[in-house]
């Protein structure tokens, strides 16, 4: 389904600012077999120009995610991922303690195996759906960061932190592993050793602790998390959305590969980009001295 264009369809919310505009954003049509949210309750998507903020929105549960919320953030992906006037992505959350807590372990204290198998895609759909969006995103973290939590923030590109994060991997202290991605994700991020140290223990770490060793790329104020990585993504929406989307593909795609295979993946990136209208805009507005009005995708 292709979300409206219309800036409009958003509004200001209360006291918005330029970097803080609130509506409801329309729900995506979920899979066939499943059921599609009527309206989001545990999520909500605000426009910020060509910025969209995806909020977890349980912080009476210190937004633990349920099954149910885990089915509106596969839903809001996919909306996002299909409204070519998004340039950037800030996943932010509600609430002062915590970004996210990883799964509702209340929930799943009722569940039986065949329960927690049924479970199961709706959280990988989750987990899929922020790492796979075509366009930059960035995790904007406060508080605790734990299990799925963490797996939220290590699934953005760029991670923006406060001095309030603490962050975590504890499953194998409740018999189980890294579910959303931890076992893949952290690696590609601090290396196999660190991330073993980190998921064997299931030790937290402070913020302090994870800007020092790579895991937080940047580590801002007490409080001030939300607003950084909304301009971080503000800075980054100038650009064009199909390099954007492009340098992200190259640089998803050609991480774990050998350096020839790498280089032939930029190749492809660039060739993506090198006969676009962006490039043609590009070339243009640096040669009239004049800001670029990007086509886009």
């Amino acid at each position: 389904m292709s979300a409206p264009s219309d800036d409009a369809r958003y509004g200001p919310g209360p006291g918005a600012s330029t970097l803080d505009a609130a509506a409801p954003y329309p729900p995506a049509a979920y899979p066939p077999g499943a059921s599609e949210p009527a309206a989001y309750e545990h999520v909500s998507l605000r426009r910020h120009d060509k910025v969209m903020e995806l909020v977890l929105d349980r912080p009476d549960a210190l937004n633990a995610l349920s099954t149910a919320m885990a089915q509106e953030i596969a839903a809001a992906t996919r909306a996002l991922a299909a409204d070519g006037g998004v340039r950037a992505v800030v996943v932010s959350a509600s609430g002062t303690k915590a970004f996210c807590v990883g799964a509702d372990l209340k929930e799943r204290n009722g569940f039986s195996d065949a329960d927690l198998m049924r479970q199961r895609p709706h959280f990988r759909a989750a987990f899929g759906g922020i790492l796979d969006l075509p366009m930059p995103t960035l995790a904007a973290v406060h508080g605790y960061a734990l299990g799925g939590g963490f797996e939220f923030a290590l699934s953005c590109d760029l991670i923006v932190a406060d001095e309030t994060a603490v962050v975590g991997l504890p499953e194998v202290s409740v018999g189980v592993i890294p579910g959303g991605g931890g076992t893949q994700l952290l690696s590609r991020r601090v290396g196999a050793s660190r991330a073993a140290d980190l998921i064997f223990t299931a030790r937290r770490i402070d913020a302090a602790e994870a800007h020092r060793i790579g895991i937080l790329d940047r580590l801002v104020p007490a409080g001030e998390a939300r607003t950084a990585a909304l301009e971080l993504a503000a800075q980054i929406a100038l650009n064009s959305p199909v390099g954007l989307r492009a340098a992200k593909r190259a640089l998803r795609r050609g991480y774990d590969v050998d350096l020839a295979t790498g280089l032939d993946v930029e190749d492809g990136a660039w060739r993506a980009t090198a006969f676009s209208g962006d490039r043609r805009e590009g070339v243009a507005a640096f040669n009239e001295k004049r800001p670029p009005v990007w086509p886009g995708v």
